[in-house]
């Protein structure tokens, strides 16, 4: 399986380095012309006022907009959350709007409020996942269509629709891979 990570900002290599424990192959996406061939995405975390703006500038919102149209699978984190989502709270900003929810950004707090914490994901076992958030977003509402995955507390933090995956925190900055393979083999597979 070939998954391009979009490589703008944010922790690229890292979702790379987790993907590559799965057993995919990864390309970084920079241009139009690198999603050609995927058999996946992912979008990581990083600024989504920022990411929205330059994936505008190198003419990617409307191809990736296209093939996820065409049924390619799309895993978002963080940022990659807020741009997957049709909704944003209190906000104007550039993004994909694939995914059938509301979001609100930098909804736990500033840098300083970010925070590590044991999340249950049934899908990927009854051990639980480390989940570390980092000026992150969560899921304000979700429409049918939308399956929540994982909570911490009332907030949502994880979800799925169809071919997208989604995650307010990073999966990529610990060592535990069951959500990238959760990612590859349940919604790309």
């Amino acid at each position: 399986m070939l998954v391009g990570v979009l490589a703008l900002q944010g922790a690229f290599r890292e979702h790379q380095r987790a993907l590559d424990k799965c057993g995919a192959e990864t390309r970084q996406v920079r241009k139009p012309g690198e999603l050609s061939g995927l058999d996946a995405l992912v979008i990581p975390g990083g600024e989504s006022t920022t990411m929205g703006k330059l994936m505008r500038e190198f003419g990617l919102l409307e191809p990736i907009k296209g093939i996820a149209a065409e049924g390619m699978p799309i895993f978002g984190t963080c940022a990659g959350l807020i741009m997957l989502a049709k909704q944003i709270r209190n906000s104007q900003q550039t993004n994909l709007g694939l995914m059938d929810m509301e979001v609100e950004r930098n909804a736990f707090g500033r840098q300083v409020d970010s925070f590590e914490a044991d999340l249950s994901i049934a899908e990927l076992g009854s051990q639980p996942i480390r989940a570390i958030f980092i000026r992150a977003p969560y899921i304000t509402r979700v429409d049918n269509g939308v399956d929540v995955l994982a909570t911490y507390g009332d907030k949502i933090v994880c979800a799925r629709q169809g071919r997208f995956l989604v995650a307010a925190f990073h999966p990529e900055l610990t060592e535990d891979v069951r959500l990238h393979r959760y990612f590859m083999e349940n919604v790309a597979g």
